[in-house]
């Protein structure tokens, strides 16, 4: 109990500090690799319509990974299905010429990344939303992702 209690007081502590989070969510790939028939969804529910916010793909990968971009189609639709935006996204996860890896280091060999989908974004009405997410990759099989998940946060003045 004395080991836990530390780890579980640091925890509490870093979740509080994100105070603009709304909703996150990530989903593992079995086999270390994202199919080109897997599509991803998330549903998370908006309370506050004045509040703006900012909408992202957050992407963790390895150096296996055998491109230096990521083509992804998102759909974002409302509780009745109805497509409210639509788009395909791309991110570098290596450098193009030096072929170094991009995004935050995390171990070893694994690099998370957050593409920014939609900032400052006010949403019609409160209620339930569902963001879809698919691989738009020339491969079937795409080797190297290990997951893909959706953050929703308020903006913030800048």
């Amino acid at each position: 109990m004395r080991i836990v209690f530390p780890f579980l007081l640091l925890a509490v502590f870093l979740s509080a500090c994100d105070n603009t989070r709304v909703y996150e969510k990530n989903r593992d790939f079995d086999g270390r690799h994202w199919d080109v028939n897997d599509t991803t969804a998330f549903e998370f529910e908006i309370k506050d319509t004045a509040q703006r916010y900012n909408l992202y793909c957050n992407l963790r990968n390895t150096v296996s990974f055998p491109y230096a971009r990521l083509f992804v189609n998102y759909s974002l639709e409302d509780s009745t299905g109805k497509p409210l935006q639509k788009k395909l996204v791309q991110t570098f996860l290596f450098d193009q010429e030096t072929g170094k890896p991009q995004g935050t280091s995390g171990l070893g060999d694994i690099y998370d990344h957050r593409i920014r989908l939609m900032g400052n974004h006010r949403f019609p009405y409160a209620g339930k939303y569902n963001m879809r997410f698919e691989q738009y990759m020339r491969t079937d099989t795409l080797e190297g992702i290990l997951a893909v998940g959706l953050r929703v946060e308020k903006a913030v003045a800048e």
